[in-house]
């Protein structure tokens, strides 16, 4: 039986890709009003921060410098005049970010049907991010108080995908792993890595990358409205009762995962990543 449910932030619970067009968008009109590339900044930024991140996860460098380093590249390769202070340029693009911090339409009403079952899972957050950062978008859009604890590598001593991250958050809350559900938009972060850990995972496809199907086998869904019938397949699967459901209400809301780890850009270019 389910006991918890761990969810991501960016790109599940938080729409990370929205603030980063408005915010990338703003602050490069800012600099350089009816930039030619201008169009291209918001997938720039995201690529960025898919090459400069792992720094900072690996520990070669602060989450401040990799902010910087991501900043220069970015002016870099649009052809804007290098920051003389990156962090005072950043703090100009966080100001555009902070802006645009919404909720998916899809989440509080997840997460009201969730609390209205049976055996309610125990909602949580899993993120690699700051937690000071985590928090604050949490209280933003309304979702700091709806659950039980934020977990991030600054409290869990290693970050997603490393085995180690979901056991001690499984641990936090006091459970084993086999009790609680990840559920995310990071196909190996949030689905795969952690049921190779003794989860259970639910890859959250919103922009339907769809790549060949392969193993291991992990459900997907493309809306969080389709995780209670998700989570009701992980019981009955562990329990050996009947679904609640009928089958007709979960059709083609489960497929096999993939062996491929996908990052949607803006322009919605699937990215394949062995999964090793």
């Amino acid at each position: 039986m389910i006991r918890a449910i761990l969810f991501d932030l960016d790109e599940t619970l938080f729409d990370h890709r929205r603030a980063v067009a408005h915010a990338a968008t703003r602050w490069t009109e800012s600099v350089c009003p009816g930039h030619e590339l201008l169009p291209e900044a918001p997938a720039l930024w995201l690529d960025l921060e898919d090459k400069h991140l792992p720094a900072w996860h690996a520990g070669e460098c602060s989450f401040a410098e990799q902010r910087r380093r991501r900043l220069r590249e970015f002016c870099r390769r649009l052809g804007l005049p290098a920051p003389a202070d990156p962090d005072l340029a950043f703090a100009g693009f966080l100001t555009h970010y902070e802006s645009a911090w919404a909720a998916f339409p899809d989440v509080h009403e997840t997460l009201e049907a969730l609390a209205l079952l049976d055996d309610a899972p125990v909602p949580a957050v899993l993120t690699n991010g700051t937690a000071a950062q985590q928090e604050a978008k949490l209280r933003r859009i309304g979702l700091l108080d709806r659950v039980e604890v934020v977990l991030t590598p600054e409290a869990l001593g290693a970050f997603k995908p490393d085995p180690e991250c979901y056991r001690r958050a499984a641990a936090t809350l006091g459970l084993s792993p086999c009790e609680v559900l990840m559920v995310g938009d990071n196909l190996l972060l949030d689905a795969v890595a952690p049921t190779r850990a003794g989860m259970h995972g639910v890859w959250l496809d919103r922009y339907r990358a769809e790549p060949a199907p392969s193993s291991p086998a992990v459900p997907r869904i493309t809306t969080l409205r389709d995780l209670p019938d998700a989570l009701d397949a992980v019981n009955s699967r562990g329990s050996g009762r009947p679904r609640r459901r009928t089958p007709e209400a979960a059709t083609g809301r489960e497929t096999a995962a993939f062996a491929m780890v996908t990052r949607t850009a803006m322009g919605g270019i699937a990215v394949p990543v062995p999964l090793g």
